[in-house]
């Protein structure tokens, strides 16, 4: 009964790691904000729940097929061999049955209790990530992560549609925003992780032009985020606490990435990348904050 207990929790653990917890709850806080920026007042409680479990559970399905597709480069790779699929303790039919039923049920939701809009965007969001990026793109170009990451940066405006049914100006430039963090957030994560990738055969920027030219990319994408940021304020979207806090947070952004190119210590990616995951949360808060209170 005790061996049975354990086998089942081991179990749940292994389908829970590969909905990609972590990188789903940044997905739905993003489209949260999409959500509440969307109306002057408060978001329907059942809408609000509604719309991001739906949300949340096709971007799990998305995040189990990217397990299944990556599953045999997952073996060569420090950060990824122990996942589920490459230590058997999921095989890849189950994996395939859970990507499914969860993402059908999250379309049901979509479907049935926000809009069709909603609904066909985050199956559209679901397909850039899970085929067009994870099985195409990460394999035929370095630039992988800037075409892919569209993908990734759609949650704020799933959020907004499904509020108003629409798409606005106003929920691009959340898309923007988080369009343009990716590049910089992933190359950081991909240069404390350069060996991995050179293992695997991914052609990530680190491996197939250096991590100096990496740096310099990253430099050069996290300017661009900065003046992207200030979009909301231009727009209208949001007023002076906003703009404070994207100034603020855009300048110590870009001291990490100076820091990177021109004096990096042994942990100065991953510290990078840690503070660019900081970065989006603040920002977004940020904008909620300023919509509600100013």
């Amino acid at each position: 009964m005790i061996e049975l207990t354990l086998t089942s929790l081991s179990s749940w653990r292994d389908y829970y790691e590969m909905c990609k917890p972590r990188v789903v709850m940044l997905l739905v806080l993003t489209s949260v904000v999409g959500m509440l920026l969307a109306v002057p007042g408060l978001v329907p409680l059942d809408l609000l729940l509604a719309a991001n479990l739906g949300i949340a559970l096709v971007s799990a399905s998305g995040a189990v097929v990217n397990h299944l597709i990556d599953r045999k480069i997952d073996v060569v790779m420090k950060r990824t061999h122990n996942r589920p699929l490459p230590q058997g303790r999921v095989d890849t039919r189950q994996a395939a049955l859970f990507a499914i039923a969860i993402g059908m049920l999250g379309m049901i939701i979509l479907l049935l209790w926000v809009n069709p809009l909603c609904a066909w965007l985050t199956l559209a969001s679901f397909v850039g990530y899970a085929f067009i990026y994870t099985a195409y793109l990460k394999h035929a170009t370095p630039q992988n992560i800037v075409i892919g990451g569209l993908s990734g940066a759609m949650p704020p405006l799933l959020g907004w549609s499904a509020v108003t049914g629409t798409v606005e100006a106003d929920a691009l430039i959340l898309v923007l925003i988080v369009f343009s963090w990716t590049p910089p957030h992933f190359w950081a994560l991909a240069i404390h992780r350069k060996e991995d990738y050179a293992k695997s055969g991914v052609p990530m920027l680190p491996v197939t032009h250096g991590e100096r030219v990496t740096k310099i990319h990253i430099v050069v994408y996290t300017a661009i985020l900065f003046a992207v940021s200030l979009l909301p304020t231009v727009s209208g979207m949001s007023g002076m606490l906003y703009l404070t806090a994207a100034l603020v947070l855009g300048i110590m952004f870009l001291r990490w990435s100076i820091k990177l190119l021109v004096n990096p210590g042994p942990k100065t990616a991953i510290e990078t990348f840690r503070f660019s995951i900081y970065y989006l949360a603040w920002l977004f808060a940020a904008l909620v904050v300023d919509h509600y209170l100013f």
